[in-house]
């Protein structure tokens, strides 16, 4: 691992600045906490991609850099905090809305669910970029 990725994972103690799993020491992200919104190109063989340019190169430094876990990341995408944060809440809905297992393993008890606000591991934990 390179010096400056180094001192990103550091930054955490190793652990996803939103879930707070244990990140492996290959194979963690890491996510700009202010998005820099890449931006996209479309041509008729590749279809759909980002670029390397994106909207907010400003953003695009290690001080803006967290850990993440892969699935945090890809989750997150180009969302704010906040955003990620609605995005979290809002999945108990789909689940309700459109996954008949998830329903089935409610009225059999297997899930309980609790209303609790979505409360990032960072924020628990007291950590600030």
């Amino acid at each position: 691992m390179n010096a400056k990725r180094r001192a990103i994972y550091n930054k955490t103690g190793g652990h996803c600045y939103y879930c707070g799993r244990d990140l492996p020491e290959k194979g963690w992200h890491a996510d700009h906490v202010e998005p820099i919104l890449r931006k996209l190109k479309y041509t008729s063989g590749r279809g759909l991609y980002t670029t390397n340019e994106c909207d907010r190169p400003d953003r695009d430094n290690e001080e803006n850099k967290v850990p993440t876990c892969a699935s945090c990341n890809i989750q997150k995408g180009s969302l704010t905090v906040e955003g990620f944060r609605a995005k979290i809440h809002g999945v108990i809905n789909s689940l309700n809305s459109y996954h008949t297992q998830y329903d089935v393993a409610k009225r059999y008890g297997l899930i309980e669910e609790t209303g609790k606000e979505v409360v990032f591991w960072f924020e628990r934990e007291g950590y600030k970029i």
